[in-house]
């Protein structure tokens, strides 16, 4: 059995860039995948009344979508848009605002699950975003 080592690099917020492999961002396509990334998940957002509740306005979720597509872009090696325009992403504090209990947590990633299904992702790039937005909706978790 041949087994493929997947090596990526990513933006000094990510994972740390282990040498000078590709980053999942270039990896995956850059900002086009990212961006039908984010607009799949955010159709299931729209579905859901409770995450949608969350948003500060859910009529007008393109500023959510477009701060999204730039945090990930950077996340994962991309241009590093979204900290020069907003700074640091302080998730945990930027989500203080908003009840993020365990029910909302696991809409969330049902979303997110179910963006990543839709776009097909090679498997070794879905298991490390995977990780990362488990880890991610746990940690902005605020409430029981």
């Amino acid at each position: 059995m041949r087994r493929t080592l997947v090596c990526m690099a990513t933006s000094r917020i990510g994972p740390p860039r282990p040498g000078p492999e590709p980053t999942l961002f270039e990896a995956v396509g850059g900002v086009g995948f990212f961006e039908r990334l984010v607009a799949a998940f955010y159709r299931r957002v729209e579905a859901d009344s409770l995450l949608l509740g969350l948003y500060p306005d859910p009529t007008d979720l393109d500023p959510a979508r477009e701060r999204l597509t730039l945090f990930l872009i950077q996340y994962w090696g991309g241009p590093t848009t979204y900290s020069e325009r907003r700074g640091h992403p302080r998730l945990r504090m930027r989500h203080a605002p908003f009840v993020v209990d365990s029910d909302a947590r696991d809409r969330w990633l049902a979303a997110m699950r179910g963006a990543l299904d839709e776009l097909d992702v090679h498997p070794a790039f879905d298991a490390a975003m995977w990780e990362y937005f488990t880890m991610a909706a746990e940690a902005m978790r605020n409430a029981d």
